[in-house]
Protein backbone atom coordinates (compact mmCIF):
# COMPACT_ATOMS: atom_id res chain seq x y z
CA UNK A 1 0.00 0.00 0.00
CA UNK A 2 2.98 2.64 0.63
CA UNK A 3 4.63 1.65 -2.39
CA UNK A 4 1.66 2.57 -4.25
CA UNK A 5 0.78 5.61 -2.94
CA UNK A 6 4.68 6.96 -3.50
CA UNK A 7 4.34 5.41 -7.09
CA UNK A 8 1.71 7.13 -7.57
CA UNK A 9 2.51 11.08 -9.08
CA UNK A 10 -0.58 12.61 -8.42
CA UNK A 11 -0.05 11.93 -4.60
CA UNK A 12 3.40 12.39 -4.57
CA UNK A 13 3.50 16.15 -6.65
CA UNK A 14 0.27 17.35 -4.60
CA UNK A 15 2.64 16.60 -1.14
CA UNK A 16 5.25 18.28 -3.14
CA UNK A 17 3.71 21.27 -4.51
CA UNK A 18 2.49 21.38 -0.36
CA UNK A 19 6.22 21.19 0.86
CA UNK A 20 7.05 23.73 -1.66
CA UNK A 21 4.69 26.11 -0.33
CA UNK A 22 4.98 25.87 3.18
CA UNK A 23 8.65 25.84 2.87
CA UNK A 24 8.41 29.67 0.49
CA UNK A 25 6.14 30.61 3.29
CA UNK A 26 8.86 29.81 6.24
CA UNK A 27 12.23 30.86 3.77
CA UNK A 28 10.26 34.41 3.55
CA UNK A 29 9.03 34.68 7.17
CA UNK A 30 13.04 34.05 7.77
CA UNK A 31 13.91 36.69 5.35
CA UNK A 32 11.05 38.92 6.47
CA UNK A 33 11.77 38.92 10.35
CA UNK A 34 15.39 37.56 10.91
CA UNK A 35 14.52 34.40 12.59
CA UNK A 36 14.04 31.17 12.03
CA UNK A 37 10.79 29.30 13.39
CA UNK A 38 9.95 25.22 12.46
CA UNK A 39 6.29 26.22 13.30
CA UNK A 40 5.96 28.26 10.39
CA UNK A 41 5.69 24.97 8.22
CA UNK A 42 2.79 23.86 9.37
CA UNK A 43 0.31 27.75 9.89
CA UNK A 44 -2.00 28.11 8.27
CA UNK A 45 -2.52 31.38 5.37
CA UNK A 46 0.25 33.31 3.96
CA UNK A 47 1.33 33.68 0.57
CA UNK A 48 1.80 31.34 -1.38
CA UNK A 49 -2.21 28.86 -0.41
CA UNK A 50 -0.41 25.80 -0.28
CA UNK A 51 -3.87 24.30 0.02
CA UNK A 52 -4.82 25.36 -3.03
CA UNK A 53 -0.87 24.34 -4.39
CA UNK A 54 -1.64 21.18 -3.20
CA UNK A 55 -5.00 21.03 -5.07
CA UNK A 56 -4.12 22.33 -8.26
CA UNK A 57 -0.87 19.94 -8.41
CA UNK A 58 -3.40 17.05 -7.66
CA UNK A 59 -6.03 18.32 -10.56
CA UNK A 60 -3.37 18.90 -13.10
CA UNK A 61 -2.18 15.83 -12.33
CA UNK A 62 -5.21 13.91 -12.85
CA UNK A 63 -5.65 16.13 -16.37
CA UNK A 64 -2.41 14.93 -17.47
CA UNK A 65 -2.80 11.44 -17.07
CA UNK A 66 -6.56 10.70 -17.44
CA UNK A 67 -7.49 13.87 -20.13
CA UNK A 68 -8.66 17.41 -19.55
CA UNK A 69 -11.70 16.41 -20.94
CA UNK A 70 -12.25 13.76 -18.30
CA UNK A 71 -15.30 13.49 -15.94
CA UNK A 72 -12.35 12.83 -13.27
CA UNK A 73 -10.93 16.03 -14.13
CA UNK A 74 -13.55 17.81 -13.78
CA UNK A 75 -14.32 16.18 -10.42
CA UNK A 76 -10.76 17.65 -9.18
CA UNK A 77 -10.89 21.10 -11.32
CA UNK A 78 -14.02 21.67 -9.24
CA UNK A 79 -12.89 20.65 -5.75
CA UNK A 80 -9.77 22.75 -6.62
CA UNK A 81 -12.35 25.75 -6.83
CA UNK A 82 -14.05 25.34 -3.87
CA UNK A 83 -11.17 24.95 -2.15
CA UNK A 84 -9.53 28.12 -3.40
CA UNK A 85 -13.16 30.06 -2.79
CA UNK A 86 -12.83 28.92 1.02
CA UNK A 87 -9.35 29.70 1.38
CA UNK A 88 -10.06 33.18 0.01
CA UNK A 89 -13.24 34.19 1.86
CA UNK A 90 -14.19 31.74 4.54
CA UNK A 91 -11.24 31.39 6.27
CA UNK A 92 -10.17 34.81 5.73
CA UNK A 93 -13.68 36.36 7.05
CA UNK A 94 -13.13 33.21 10.16
CA UNK A 95 -9.49 34.99 10.61
CA UNK A 96 -11.19 38.30 10.69
CA UNK A 97 -13.40 37.65 13.23
CA UNK A 98 -10.63 35.51 15.07
CA UNK A 99 -9.07 39.13 15.41
CA UNK A 100 -11.84 40.69 17.26
CA UNK A 101 -12.63 38.26 19.52
CA UNK A 102 -9.11 38.40 20.37
CA UNK A 103 -9.40 42.00 21.29
CA UNK A 104 -12.51 42.08 22.69
CA UNK A 105 -11.01 39.25 25.11
CA UNK A 106 -8.02 41.19 26.09
CA UNK A 107 -9.60 44.54 26.42
CA UNK A 108 -12.67 42.63 28.87
CA UNK A 109 -9.33 41.06 30.33
CA UNK A 110 -8.23 44.10 31.83
CA UNK A 111 -11.38 45.39 33.36
CA UNK A 112 -12.07 41.85 34.80
CA UNK A 113 -8.85 39.90 35.28
CA UNK A 114 -9.58 36.71 33.39
CA UNK A 115 -6.77 34.49 31.22
CA UNK A 116 -8.17 34.89 27.67
CA UNK A 117 -7.44 32.44 25.57
CA UNK A 118 -6.05 33.64 21.74
CA UNK A 119 -7.84 32.34 18.54
CA UNK A 120 -5.98 31.36 15.59
CA UNK A 121 -6.20 34.79 13.36
CA UNK A 122 -3.98 33.76 10.30
CA UNK A 123 -6.38 30.97 8.38
CA UNK A 124 -7.00 32.40 4.83
CA UNK A 125 -5.64 34.26 2.22
CA UNK A 126 -5.99 37.10 -0.18
CA UNK A 127 -6.78 36.36 -4.07
CA UNK A 128 -3.14 36.89 -4.76
CA UNK A 129 -1.87 34.31 -2.18
CA UNK A 130 -4.51 31.69 -3.58
CA UNK A 131 -3.78 32.27 -6.86
CA UNK A 132 0.05 31.99 -6.82
CA UNK A 133 -0.71 28.98 -4.87
CA UNK A 134 -2.29 27.44 -7.89
CA UNK A 135 0.30 28.65 -10.40
CA UNK A 136 2.62 26.99 -7.64
CA UNK A 137 0.90 23.38 -7.92
CA UNK A 138 0.27 23.62 -11.79
CA UNK A 139 4.03 23.98 -12.09
CA UNK A 140 4.93 21.45 -9.43
CA UNK A 141 2.70 18.70 -11.49
CA UNK A 142 4.12 19.66 -14.29
CA UNK A 143 7.45 19.60 -13.48
CA UNK A 144 6.82 16.06 -11.66
CA UNK A 145 5.35 14.62 -14.90
CA UNK A 146 8.11 16.74 -17.45
CA UNK A 147 10.77 15.22 -15.32
CA UNK A 148 9.51 11.75 -14.75
CA UNK A 149 7.84 10.60 -17.68
CA UNK A 150 8.07 6.70 -17.03
CA UNK A 151 7.14 7.05 -13.25
CA UNK A 152 4.12 9.17 -14.14
CA UNK A 153 2.94 6.51 -16.75
CA UNK A 154 3.32 9.15 -20.07
CA UNK A 155 5.42 7.06 -21.99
Amino acid sequence: MFHDLISNVTVVVALASWLAAQFIKLITFAIRERKFDYGFLFRLGGMPSSHTASAAACATSVGLRAGFGSALFALSLGLVVLIMIDAQSVRRAAGAQARLLNQIAEEFYRHHKFSPEKLVEFLGHTRMEVLAGAVLGVLVALAGHGFFPNWAGLQ
